[in-house]
């Protein structure tokens, strides 16, 4: 069945939309009773990892069918989007989160806002959006745009779904989140709800997101067939 778009929108689908259906609460809080909170989350990442893996061989295989032509200045969208994607995921991943999977625990210190999260309270998946929709504006082949939307949909789609399970599981403690932290990158800060923390998020976090940025703009002929300069 790989090589065809019909490949690619089924792990689409599962990926997609088993993460928006598995995270549901209708669905989610009756099957953590029956089977339990740890068990719940390896079956989210197990069906989360095999659709990813399908959805990555499907859109490897997917033949290009051009929908519209990028003029070339639009890959300068995706150079210049990387190194801040780089950074946030770099800082995401390294900083710890209320908002990340068994991170209520976060609440429960002094200072919970630190660091990345006082540029966004949602890091990592803002760094994949930034990902997606920046790759989405650079190509026109309609198995490119399936799956960039598809992951911008998922990334910021997944915001307001994390922030509402949060809001249930934390109840008084989400207020003092919300209101200092914000889920578009710098809002917060500009509307003078935060001061943003560059000694938590540190130099060595932005050192590494853009030694990142620059091993993936190096390696991008090998994983994606092609110069990502203009």
């Amino acid at each position: 069945m790989l090589g065809t778009i019909d490949a690619l929108l089924l792990g689409l689908a599962v990926f997609v939309g088993g993460h928006f259906a598995l995270s549901s609460a209708p669905l989610r809080d009756p099957a953590v009773r029956r089977i339990g909170e740890e068990r719940f989350r390896g079956l989210y990442a197990l069906v989360a990892l095999a659709a990813l893996l399908w959805t990555v061989l499907a859109y490897g295989a997917a033949p290009v069918v051009e929908v519209w032509a990028p003029p070339a200045w639009t890959r300068w969208i995706p150079n210049l989007a990387m190194p801040l994607a780089a950074v946030l995921l770099v800082a995401g991943v390294t900083t710890r989160s209320p908002t990340a999977v068994g991170g209520e625990s976060v609440l429960d210190e002094p200072n919970a806002v630190k660091g990345v999260l006082t540029i966004t309270r949602h890091p990592f998946l803002n760094a994949v959006g930034l990902w997606a929709l920046a790759h989405l504006a650079a190509n026109g082949d309609l198995a490119s745009i399936l799956l960039f939307t598809g992951v911008a949909v998922l990334a910021y789609g997944g915001m307001p779904s994390l922030d509402a399970k949060l809001r249930r599981r934390v109840e008084a403690a989400w207020g003092p989140l919300a209101m200092t932290t914000s889920c578009v990158p710098f809002l917060a800060a500009a509307q003078g709800r935060v001061r943003i923390d560059w000694r938590g998020i540190g130099v060595w976090r932005v050192a590494a997101g853009l030694g990142l940025w620059a091993a993936l703009y190096g390696l991008h002929p090998f994983y994606a067939g092609m110069m990502p300069h203009p």
